[in-house]
């Protein structure tokens, strides 16, 4: 009778991860998408459910807005907006291969959200305004309203580009954290 042969799993080394955006952070982003992109679909013959869309993305731009001054500590604009000069040397340290990997947003990212936020605000202003008596029936604002909402969708396929080049550059997936809220620690 020959003896049965046990062998070991290899080993496998996991690095350790570590939270870093909470909760309300990874709720409001995918909230964000879906909202956008609901709206953005719709487009002017959503009517009803177009505005419904449009004032979740402003209502999620203000519940942003404050979490970034009260929230978690990668949540707070306090912990990731760049300076000017930091962007640029950020960008610079990129175009050289050698960014470093940050636990929270890179400079980058993190001046991606603020043009994002702004121009979300300012897609959702001009969307409102035209329902108001000064602006009703305004091609004008119409027009602002169309080329924010553009350009925001611009900014989204810059934003996602980014996520992919990170999360190839730094082995790390990212959208996968901003779904679980952890990153590896080192």
């Amino acid at each position: 009778m020959k003896a049965a042969v046990v062998t070991a799993a290899p080993a496998v080394v996991t690095a350790r991860s570590v939270p870093v955006w909470d909760p309300l952070v990874r709720i409001f982003h995918w909230s964000l998408v879906l909202a956008f992109f609901s709206a953005y679909l719709l487009g002017d013959d959503g009517g009803s459910l177009h505005q419904a869309f449009g004032y979740t993305v402003l209502g999620l731009v203000a519940f942003r807005l404050v979490w970034g001054a009260v929230g978690s500590r990668h949540a707070r604009f306090s912990s990731f907006v760049p300076s000017p000069r930091r962007l640029l040397a950020y960008f610079k340290d990129m175009l050289a291969g050698r960014e470093e990997r940050h636990l929270g947003h890179n400079p980058a990212g993190a001046a991606m959200i603020v043009a994002l936020l702004l121009m979300l605000a300012g897609t959702g202003l001009t969307g409102w305004l035209q329902t108001t008596d000064a602006w009703w029936g305004s091609e004008a604002m119409e027009e602002v309203h169309e080329v924010l909402a553009n350009g925001t969708l611009l900014l989204v396929a810059l934003h996602v580009l980014g996520v992919l080049y990170s999360s190839l550059r730094h082995h790390e997936n990212l959208v996968r954290a901003m779904v679980t809220g952890r990153k590896r620690e080192e």
